[in-house]
């Protein structure tokens, strides 16, 4: 559809008639003989006295009017409307750090088919899950063991993210367990995303041991730079060395960013885990929406000139051409 910018400019239209209203003839000064027979004259010759100007040039009138209006319409501004161009935008963004220390080769969970399965692969199987139901969001993936290490930064492009996954193995980053460190490359991913809403969902199942930066520390950096950090705590607690996980330290972190803890002991918590993550993170896509606009005041302005230009182009022939006519009758 069309519309006008400045719809305003139209109520200029009446000013021309005012003017023609209300204000004198314009006059021009000229030198001239006077005679007191001129009407004699005039009736002699056939000819009828006049005065010059516009006031009795009905064309010209109308001309005037007309490239008035539409001068005024293309200072209005008219423009076509096209119809919206919405481009979908994530507002969240999810970082996922997963640990790959030696104790996640404990075959202690099971398959859709009830096969025992160690613990990286009961994570992978529920994570893709998880990055599936995600479509709008940008995730990232962080690997840690004695050492975290980024294998994804945060992309849409959650079928490289997958496959990324899928080529994680045990004890790619060391044996040990580096939380604090996972949680501090996370907020230096997280610095470069653009959206309000930052997520870091942290798994383990593990106690620090090898960080460079205490985890509570961590935890304290993110919290204020508004991160939420949700834990995962899968290891045994009442194991000894790397198997044992710090459920207590898990539940700091959590809380102290307004996060969640949850605990998975087996693959049906650990789905009914990433199942609530997916529901206490909801879906929020921002809708962007642009009209573009093609500008039209090229033409009422293009009909006004060329209105005027034709006029003026009649007006200088029709006497020339009226000449030999005049001449042939004589």
């Amino acid at each position: 559809m069309w519309q006008l910018d400045y719809p305003w400019m139209l109520w200029l239209l009446p000013l021309p008639w005012f003017g023609y209203r209300y204000l004198p003839a314009y006059r021009e000064a000229r030198s001239a003989v006077r005679v007191p027979f001129f009407a004699a004259m005039s009736r002699a010759v056939g000819a009828a006295p006049r005065q010059a100007g516009s006031r009795d040039n009905r064309w010209q009138l109308v001309l005037n009017c007309l490239v008035w209006a539409l001068l005024l319409l293309a200072t209005a501004r008219p423009v076509w409307v096209e119809k919206p161009i919405e481009h979908q935008q994530p507002v969240r963004d999810l970082m996922l750090a997963i640990d790959i220390s030696q104790s996640m080769q404990t075959t202690d969970f099971s398959d859709a088919n009830g096969q025992k399965i160690n613990r990286l692969d009961a994570v992978k199987q529920v994570v893709h899950g998880f990055i599936e139901r995600r479509k709008d969001d940008r995730l990232g993936l962080i690997l840690f063991g004695s050492g975290a290490y980024p294998q994804a930064p945060l992309t849409l492009d959650h079928a490289s993210l997958s496959l990324l996954l899928d080529d994680s193995g045990i004890g790619m980053a060391g044996p040990n367990t580096a939380l604090g460190d996972a949680i501090g490359l996370s907020l230096k991913l997280l610095e470069q995303a653009r959206e309000p809403q930052k997520v870091l969902i942290l798994l383990t199942d593990g106690n620090d041991t090898s960080s460079a930066i205490a985890p509570l520390r961590a935890a304290q950096m993110a919290a204020a730079k508004g991160v939420v950090i949700h834990t995962i705590g899968i290891g045994d607690p009442n194991a000894e060395g790397e198997a044992k996980v710090n459920l207590g330290v898990l539940q700091q972190i959590a809380s102290s960013t307004g996060g969640r803890y949850f605990r998975a002991e087996d693959r049906n918590a650990l789905d009914q885990v990433y199942a609530t993550l997916d529901r206490i993170t909801p879906h929020q896509v921002k809708t962007l929406s642009h009209q573009p606009k093609r500008e039209l005041f090229h033409w009422p302005l293009g009909a006004a000139l060329g209105l005027l230009a034709l006029y003026h182009l009649l007006a200088a022939l029709v006497p020339r051409l009226s000449q030999p006519r005049q001449r042939q009758e004589a």
